[in-house]
């Protein structure tokens, strides 16, 4: 069914807009759809009137399956032929109220247009009220969205911080741990060079080790000043040498100086001028100072522009303990020389006798203090027999080199009366059992008489001696000896006697020349008898001493000595 209205005035247009907007509601258009619809309507209408002419408005119902109410505005004929085009719009209509015949018409004088303009007002009120509540609505969801923005912002700036905070820890940690890692690496360095350091006790090796530890790693160069030789500063450079000013203030300080034309910012180090001698090159001049008198300077130069300070710190202690081990190495140096002195004035020359030629070679060791009990000693007898003897007080140091002095001293005073070697030997053993009972000691003796080409020998607890005979064949004395001098023990020492023929060799000797830890006493007998048989009968009349240095030579290879080394040789050219 179609309703369909001219329109040619605003009056028209009224009532077409009354009967489309009644006819909505007929068909159960929603009053917000009407509104829509009829201000839609409403706004071409008045274009309509604008251009003039009579148009046509047309609403169309809806049919059985069609839910849509049509509207068409068609213009007048000449506005068609111009190009204009009809105008349609169609709403949703949700059923049949009521039926088409029911709808007034309006007349343009009854009170219908006011009814219909109170019914307009309605369906604004109504689509106001749905506006206010959707701006309501609006509003919550703002402030809601308000609320949710403020809250990812903040935690937008939570997440930030703990990013920045996590940052910083991480940075942290890095930083700790590189400090830990050079402290580690400064602490192991210090306590390996400590070790080398300490490790001698020759304060001129200290020194010449002392470059090798720190360049180039810590020091692109490094001299050390000495006062004891002001001519050698450590560096290999012979002759009379300038210094830095500043390595003399820290002599006079006691303090580290740092030489240059910049702070050095070093802890516990106070800033001097550049030094003339080296205006270019900063210097760090660090005291070797002791308890007593400081012992010179090390002066260091940077290994790139400046040193860490932490560095600086490692570089002081290192060489307060360099300043310990060479000041306790000057020390030993010192008692070891007066030791070997006192040493080597306990030793007796070698007296001459016809017939016999004596040749005697003393070591000490190359460890500890140079002093020990191992004595060699030749003297005559009333009878005109020459006794020798070689001997070994256990132990090191100052009390087995008086206990030495007082053996000998006693075996020489023994001797005045006569008596065999094992019977002195025998006497020597009381003597010490009741003047030390907590010292031994071993001896090997061996008598020698002009007028008869027999050798007697006894030996208390002592490596045996080894003889050559003229043929260049070497025995081993080793019949029974005696026991250790000392020992809680009685017992009488005898004597053994072997015959001599002219170009025999007897070799007395300590254990320092044949026994090694690794090795034992044994082999070192049979290097030392191998050694003697290699001489020439000739030889050994012609440079006794010679021949004891040649026989020293391969028996003592190793340059390290834990133990005293004493050789005594016989050579027996013939009775008279």
């Amino acid at each position: 069914m179609t309703r369909s209205w001219e329109i040619s005035s605003v009056a028209d247009a009224a009532r077409a807009r009354v009967m489309t907007a009644r006819l909505a509601a007929a068909y159960g258009v929603s009053a917000l759809e009407r509104t829509r619809l009829t201000a839609s309507l409403s706004t071409h209408l008045r274009q309509c009137l604008t251009k003039g002419g009579t148009w046509r408005l047309s609403v169309e119902a809806p049919t059985a399956g069609n839910g849509l109410l049509h509207v068409v505005v068609t213009p007048p004929r000449e506005a068609s032929a111009a190009g204009e085009t009809p105008w349609s719009t169609a709403v949703a209509c949700p059923g049949t109220a009521e039926t088409p015949a029911q709808v007034p018409s309006p007349a343009a004088e009854d009170s219908g247009f006011a009814e219909a303009l109170l019914g307009a007002d309605e369906d604004t009120a109504l689509v106001l009220e749905k506006l206010s509540e959707q701006e309501e609505l609006v509003a919550f969801h703002r402030e809601e969205l308000h609320q949710t923005n403020q809250g990812v912002l903040a935690l937008h700036a939570e997440l930030d911080a703990a990013g920045r905070a996590q940052r910083e820890a991480f940075a942290a940690e890095r930083r700790a741990r590189r400090e830990a890692e050079d402290a580690r690496r400064r602490l192991t360095f210090l306590a390996d060079a400590s070790a080398v350091l300490t490790s001698s006790l020759n304060h001129h090796e200290i020194v010449r080790l002392l470059p090798g530890l720190l360049v180039p790693e810590y020091a692109r160069s490094v001299d050390v000043w000495l006062f004891e030789n002001d001519s050698d500063n450590g560096s290999g450079r012979q002759g009379p040498v300038s210094h830095p000013a500043a390595a003399v203030r820290a002599v006079r300080t006691g303090r580290a100086q740092y030489a240059a034309d910049h702070p050095g910012g070093l802890p516990g180090v106070d800033d001097h001028p550049p030094s003339v001698l080296e205006p270019n090159r900063p210097l760090l001049c660090i005291p070797l100072v002791t308890r007593q008198a400081p012992l010179g300077v090390l002066t260091l130069s940077p290994p790139g522009m400046r040193w860490d300070p932490d560095d600086a710190v490692m570089l002081i202690e290192l060489t307060r303990r360099a300043s310990i081990a060479i000041d306790n190495a000057r020390r030993f140096e010192h008692n070891r020389d007066i030791a070997e002195t006192l040493q080597r004035a306990l030793l007796t020359d070698l007296p001459e006798t016809p017939g016999l030629g004596l040749a005697a070679r003393y070591l000490p060791a190359t460890r500890g203090l140079n002093i020990g009990g191992d004595w060699y000693d030749a003297f005559r007898q009333r009878d005109g027999s020459l006794i020798t003897i070689v001997g070994d007080v256990t132990g090191h140091g100052l009390r087995a080199a008086v206990m030495m002095s007082q053996l000998r001293t006693a075996l020489r005073a023994y001797a005045v009366d006569g008596g065999s070697p094992g019977r002195l030997l025998t006497r020597l053993h009381q003597f010490l059992h009741h003047l030390q009972p907590d010292l031994y000691a071993t001896a090997v003796i061996a008598r020698f008489h002009p007028d008869d080409a027999t050798l007697t020998w006894a030996a208390a607890g002592h490596p045996p001696p080894v003889l050559r005979t003229p043929d260049g064949r070497v025995h081993t004395l080793d019949a029974r000896p005696g026991a250790m001098l000392g020992i809680p023990l009685r017992q009488e020492i005898g004597d053994h006697t072997v015959r001599l023929s002219p170009g025999s060799t007897l070799a007395l000797y300590t254990d320092g020349l044949v026994e090694r830890r690794a090795h034992g006493i044994d082999p070192g007998i049979g290097r030392l008898a191998a050694a003697l048989g290699s001489f020439g009968t000739e030889e050994l009349d012609a440079d006794l001493y010679g021949s004891a240095d040649r026989i020293l030579q391969p028996l003592l290879s190793d340059s390290e000595r834990d133990d005293d080394v004493c050789l005594l040789l016989c050579h027996f050219r013939g009775t008279r």
